[in-house]
C-alpha cells in the first residue's frame, strides 16, 4: 500500500470512553498467530473492538500495551481464559488507519510480563501484571551455549534460497544472549504455540537450548531442500527445454486442429466407458490410463501403455454376430462353392444341424486333412458364408514361437499379442469363424513350442480365458468357430489331434476337375486377365488333355495355373484386335504350353518283361509307382536303386525270396540264381520312396522278368508281402486308386483285407475302375501277369 494513502488515526474520544486506568494495571491487546518477542518491531491489524479500544487508550495516553497470544485464533472475542498468561510489553510506535479504513498499529516489544488478575468492566481488556525479570547472563556455559546457537543462526541463514545479509549482521552484533535467543526464534518457521513455549521460558539455559533444538531442526530441512534442488537442477533444466518444445508443439497441432495429448487421453477414457469391457479387463485399463496420465510423453513407458490401450480397446470384447444358420442354404452354398466331395459336405451339414438344434453346446474342433489344392481353405470360407459369420486365417506354416500363438510380454521392445488375438480385433467380433491353416507345418525351437499354446486355444474346457501374454487379461475364445486344415496328419502332435474332429478330402477324380475347370476355375481366371467370357472359348478336348498330359495332382492348384497360361495367351491376341474371338482346342496346346509334360507311361513302360506299376502314396495324394527289374551274369546279388528307404529294400529282398521260394511253381526251369545278379530299380531316382506297400509290384516284377511274362498294361497294385506268400493290407487306398484313375489305369490289385476302405473310394473311382482283391501272390500272379507267349 502506499504510504500517502495511510493517514495517522487520532483517538476518537466520541466513541471511546475516557476511563482512567490505574498505573499498575496493562492495557492488553489479544493476537492472533502472531508472538511478539522483547526487541522485536511488529505491525499488527486490527479490527475487533477491543482490540481497536485497547490501541486507542494506549496511543491516547501514551502507556505501554500488554500483547498476548489468543490460545484459539478462530475466537473473535477472546475473554480471560482464552489468552496465554505471559506476554510482551509493547510501546505503541505508531497507530494509523488505511485509505480502505483498515486500522493498523506498529509496536515494538520491551519486556515480559505474566498476567496476574484480569479487570472486569472496562471497554477493553486490562490485568495486573507482574514483569518476568531476565536472568545473569554470566557462565562459560552459557557463552558457550550463546556461540553455538550464534553460529547455527547464521548457517541456516546460508542456506536460505535468497540469504538476509542485514539479518545476519544483527545477530552477530547482538550481546545479550537472551535476545540472541528471541531473534532466532522470532524468525523461525514454526508454530506459535512453540514460539510461546519459549516465551514463558524464565531459565536462560533452557530457553537458549530450546531455540537452538529448534534451530536445527530448522537447519536440517534447510540442507535437505538443497541437497534435493541440486539433484534435480540437471534434470529440470533438460526438462525445461523439453516442455517449451513440446508447448510448442501443443501449439502448433491447435493451429492445425489437430488433437493435442490430453485430448487424446480423454478419448481414451471416453472408449474404455464405451467399449463394454468385462469388470476385470475395464478396471485394468483405468489403472494403465490413470499411470499414463502421470507420465511425461518422453518417457520410454508412455508408447508401451498407450499402444497397449489401443490394443484392448480395439478387441471386440463383446460384439457378437448374429448366426443364421439355414441347413438348405448351407447347403447350396457348399455345392456352389465346391464340387464332389460329398462326403465331406455331409459332414459339414450334420455339424450346422447340431450347432443350430444347440447353439451353447460345445461344438468339435474341425481339422480338413487333404493333399493341398482340395479345398480345404475355401470350405472353411463356405462355412463362413453359410452361417452370415466373419472369416479370418491364421497361417500356422513355418511358425515355431510360442510367442506366435500367445504374444509377447510387452516389457520387450516391439511386442505385439499373438495371432489369435491380432485376428480377433481384424475380424471385429467375438465369434468368428477362425481357419488355423497348415497344422501340420507348425515348428518348435528354444523359444518353445507353439502347439503346445494351440492345447488351450482349441480346449472348449480352457479357451473361455485364454490369456495372451501381451494384454495380461483372459479373453473368452469359446464363441469362436475353429476350423484347422492339414495336408498330413502325421504333423500333428497327438494331444492337438485328440481335441479335433478329422475330416479327411480326398483328390478329385479328371471328370471332377473337368466340372471344376468349367464351373471356378475358367470364371475366376477370365476375371483375372480381364476377358470377357463371350471373347475366349476352351473347348471339352482342351480342357480333358490339360488335365491329363499337363497336370497330376489331387488338387486344382496346377491346373488353373495352366488354365491362366491358356488365357494369358488369348488376352494377347485380344488385346491386338479387340473384335477378335478366340477359340483354344486341344491341338493348340502344345504351341501355347509347350509338349505334354506327363504320357501314357504305363504303355511305354510295361511293354517288356520285368516291369510292374504300383501305387503309392504321397503328400500329393497319390501317384503310380514303376518297378523295373532285370538279371546279368553275377555273384547271385541283389543290388536296388532308386533312392529306397529302409522298409522297401526290405519288401524288395522278401519279394526275391518268395520268387526263389516258389521257383518250380513259376517253372523258372535252370535258372542259376547264384550265377546272376538281380537289379531292381525305381526310376524318378531323385525322390525318396520307403514303405512296405510295393511288396506285391516287386515281387510281380521279379516274376515277371524270370517267367518272361509281361504284365498288363491297364493294371496297377499296391499290398505287402509275407514270406509265406500272403497279401498284408495297407493305408492310403483312397489315394492311390485315384492316382490309378488319373494315370489311365483301368484295374487295381488290392489287399483283400482292405474291403473295409472301399466305401472311402470316391463313387466315380469305384464305377471306373476294377477292383481285384487279393489274399495272396497266386491271385497276383493269375491277374496281372499275360499268358506265355503273348
Amino acid at each position: 500500500m502506499d504510504h500517502g494513502q495511510q493517514t495517522d488515526r487520532t483517538p476518537d474520544t466520541d466513541h471511546t470512553p475516557q476511563v482512567s486506568v490505574p498505573e499498575d494495571v496493562l492495557v492488553i491487546l489479544p493476537v492472533r498467530n502472531t508472538v511478539v518477542f522483547p526487541g522485536a518491531v511488529v505491525p499488527l491489524t486490527i479490527g475487533r473492538p477491543l482490540s481497536i479500544a485497547a490501541a486507542e487508550e494506549a496511543a491516547r495516553s501514551g502507556r505501554r500495551i500488554g500483547l498476548v497470544l489468543q490460545r484459539d485464533p478462530a475466537t473473535e472475542n477472546p475473554g480471560p481464559d482464552e489468552l496465554h498468561p505471559v506476554g510482551t510489553i509493547a510501546r505503541v510506535v505508531r497507530y494509523f488507519t488505511a485509505r480502505d479504513g483498515t486500522q493498523h498499529v506498529v509496536c515494538q516489544g520491551e519486556q515480559r510480563f505474566r498476567v496476574l488478575d484480569w479487570l472486569p468492566g472496562m471497554p477493553f481488556l486490562a490485568a495486573r501484571f507482574d514483569l518476568v525479570k531476565e536472568p545473569s547472563t554470566g557462565g562459560a556455559a552459557l557463552q558457550a551455549r550463546e556461540r553455538v546457537l550464534r553460529e547455527r543462526a547464521l548457517e541456516a541463514i546460508s542456506l536460505l534460497p535468497q540469504p538476509m545479509a542485514e539479518l545476519g549482521g544483527v545477530i552477530q552484533s547482538l550481546e545479550d544472549p537472551g535476545q540472541l535467543a528471541d531473534l532466532v526464534v522470532s524468525f523461525l518457521d514454526i508454530r506459535p504455540d512453540e514460539k510461546q513455549a519459549v516465551l514463558e521460558m524464565s531459565g536462560l539455559e533452557a530457553r537458549i537450548d530450546h531455540a537452538l533444538s529448534l534451530l536445527n531442526h530448522q537447519v536440517e530441512v534447510l540442507k535437505l531442500s538443497r541437497k534435493v534442488e541440486e539433484d534435480t537442477r540437471e534434470q529440470l533444466a533438460g526438462q525445461q527445454r523439453e516442455f517449451y518444445l513440446r508447448e510448442q508443439l501443443r501449439t502448433i497441432r491447435r493451429e492445425l486442429g489437430e488433437q493435442d495429448g490430453d485430448g487424446e487421453l480423454e478419448a481414451l477414457a471416453e472408449r474404455i466407458c464405451e467399449a463394454g469391457l468385462p469388470d476385470e479387463v475395464r478396471a485394468q485399463a483405468e489403472k494403465e490410463l490413470a499411470r499414463l496420465k502421470r507420465l511425461p510423453e518422453a518417457s520410454a513407458e508412455y508408447p508401451v501403455l498407450r499402444n497397449w490401450l489401443d490394443w484392448v480397446l480395439a478387441l471386440p470384447w463383446s460384439h457378437i454376430d448374429t448366426e443364421s444358420i439355414d441347413i438348405a442354404h448351407a447347403r447350396k452354398v457348399l455345392d456352389e462353392d465346391h464340387h464332389g466331395l460329398d462326403k465331406v459336405k455331409q459332414r459339414l451339414l450334420e455339424y450346422l444341424a447340431v450347432r443350430k438344434l444347440n447353439p451353447e453346446g460345445r461344438s468339435p474342433i474341425l481339422c480338413l486333412v487333404g493333399p493341398p489344392g482340395v479345398g480345404k481353405t475355401s470350405l472353411g470360407q463356405s462355412i463362413a458364408r453359410a452361417l452370415g459369420l466373419g472369416f479370418v486365417r491364421v497361417s500356422l506354416g513355418g511358425v515355431h514361437d510360442e510367442s506366435e500363438i500367445r504374444g509377447h510380454r510387452r516389457t520387450y521392445v516391439g511386442a505385439l499379442p499373438g495371432r489369435i488375438v491380432q485376428q480377433l480385433r481384424k475380424a471385429g467380433t467375438r465369434n468368428p469363424v477362425m481357419m488355423l491353416d497348415e497344422m501340420d507345418k507348425l515348428g518348435a525351437g528354444f523359444h518353445g513350442d507353439p502347439s503346445a499354446a494351440l492345447l488351450e486355444v482349441l480346449d472348449p474346457e480352457q479357451n473361455g480365458s485364454f490369456q495372451d501374454n501381451y494384454l495380461g487379461v483372459p479373453f473368452d475364445l469359446s464363441k469362436v468357430l475353429f476350423v484347422a486344415t492339414a495336408n498330413l496328419l502325421d504333423g500333428i502332435p497327438g494331444p492337438l489331434r485328440d481335441r479335433m474332429e478329422v475330416i479327411e478330402l480326398p483328390g478329385y477324380t479328371q471328370d471332377e476337375k473337368l466340372v471344376i475347370a468349367r464351373r471356378h476355375l475358367m470364371p475366376r481366371q477370365l476375371e483375372a486377365n480381364g476377358l470377357k467370357a463371350s471373347k475366349v472359348t476352351v473347348t471339352d478336348a482342351a480342357l480333358l488333355d490339360l488335365v491329363a498330359q499337363y497336370t497330376r495332382e489331387a488338387g486344382v492348384r496346377g491346373l488353373e495355373r495352366q488354365l491362366g497360361a491358356l488365357l494369358r495367351h488369348a488376352a494377347v491376341t485380344i488385346s491386338e484386335d479387340s473384335s477378335a474371338e478366340v477359340t483354344i482346342d486341344s491341338g493348340q496346346l502344345p504351341g501355347i504350353l509347350g509338349p505334354a509334360k506327363f504320357e501314357a507311361e504305363v504303355a511305354l513302360r510295361t511293354g517288356l518283361p520285368g516291369v510292374a506299376t504300383g501305387l503309392a502314396w504321397t503328400q500329393a495324394g497319390g501317384d503310380i509307382l514303376f518297378i523295373e527289374a532285370s538279371a546279368v551274369r553275377g555273384k547271385g546279388r541283389l543290388l536296388l536303386t532308386g533312392q529306397l528307404g529302409e522298409v522297401m529294400k526290405e519288401s524288395a529282398q522278401a519279394a526275391v525270396s518268395l520268387v526263389k521260394s516258389r521257383a518250380g511253381q513259376l517253372a523258372l526251369g535252370d535258372f542259376d540264381f547264384d550265377a546272376h545278379d538281380l537289379h531292381l530299380h525305381l526310376p524318378a531316382g531323385a525322390i525318396p520312396k520307403d514303405g512296405p506297400s510295393a511288396g506285391v509290384a516287386l515281387f510281380l516284377a521279379v516274376a515277371s522278368l524270370l517267367t518272361g511274362r509281361r504284365v498288363r498294361r491297364d493294371v496297377a497294385m499296391t499290398g505287402e508281402i509275407s514270406l509265406r506268400g500272403l497279401v498284408l493290407p495297407v493305408g492310403g487306398i483312397k489315394e492311390k486308386t485315384l492316382a490309378a484313375l488319373r494315370a489311365g489305369i483301368t484295374e487295381v490289385l488290392l489287399p483283400a483285407r482292405n474291403r473295409r476302405d472301399l466305401a472311402d473310394i470316391p463313387e466315380p473311382a469305384r464305377s471306373q475302375l476294377a477292383i481285384t482283391w487279393l489274399e495272396d501272390v497266386d491271385q497276383v500272379l493269375a491277374a496281372a501277369l499275360e499268358p506265355a507267349g503273348y
